[in-house]
């Protein structure tokens, strides 16, 4: 496959109101070069070191591997644990890249790119953002009595959820391209009596928002 003359970008930007929340979504893609995928030919998902070693992004990783799987264009995604077992020790915390820079030294190394070869993987997708609380306020109180039990105020919080994969053709030994996410959600709980959560669930929708456009990346040529 022969890398093309042109970089594409693509940004497409979402606002959701509902039950859970207020969301704004921004979707980014930026292709360097041809992409594609023959039948049989899987992708593997990593995360970045800090990812390995952060239980809270554990289940992004899975939401994205399981997400990318699905729909008219899922893709055959390889377990990424016995990926690592495979290479092992290269990929443990320690020893792992600490970005898509190093993969390249990484299949240098003696039998890496024939292990790797041998599960019929076309593309490395890795990982890296997280999501985290960049603001709140308000105040929220609860209280008891003799058999009834009450709430007042209301409580706010925004979390942002930002991430982006870079796609590593293991043919043209390149990166094909990069697609990122960015989800911002605003969560409100008003009490009176009841309280009412409003959850804004950001990581959900970037894990969405980003496995959809990660198989159309990777599916479409050009």
């Amino acid at each position: 496959m022969t890398p093309g003359k042109n970089v594409v970008n693509a940004i497409i930007i979402t606002v959701v109101f509902a039950v859970g929340g207020c969301m704004t979504t921004r979707i980014e893609e930026t292709k360097n070069v041809s992409t594609g995928i023959k039948k049989g030919e899987a992708v593997v998902i990593l995360a970045s070191s800090y990812h390995a070693t952060n239980p809270a992004e554990d289940s992004f990783i899975e939401c994205l591997s399981d997400a990318v799987i699905g729909g008219r264009t899922g893709l055959n995604v390889h377990p990424a644990s016995e990926f690592k077992d495979a290479l092992f020790p290269w990929l443990e915390p320690r020893t792992a890249p600490t970005g898509v820079d190093g993969l390249p030294e990484l299949l240098k190394r003696p039998g890496v790119h024939e292990r790797v070869r041998e599960r019929d993987i076309r593309y490395i997708i890795w990982i890296e953002g997280d999501t985290e609380r960049k603001s709140g306020g308000g105040s929220l109180s609860c209280a008891a009595g003799p058999g009834a039990a009450a709430c007042f105020g209301l409580a706010w919080w925004e979390n942002l959820s930002s991430y982006e994969a870079t796609i590593w053709d293991l043919d043209d030994g390149v990166a094909s391209g990069k697609v990122s996410t960015s989800v911002n959600g605003t969560s409100v709980v008003p009490a009176l009596i009841i309280p009412l959560p409003f959850i804004a669930r950001t990581q959900a929708a970037a894990c969405n928002g980003l496995s959809k456009q990660l198989r159309s990346f990777i599916v479409e040529t050009g």
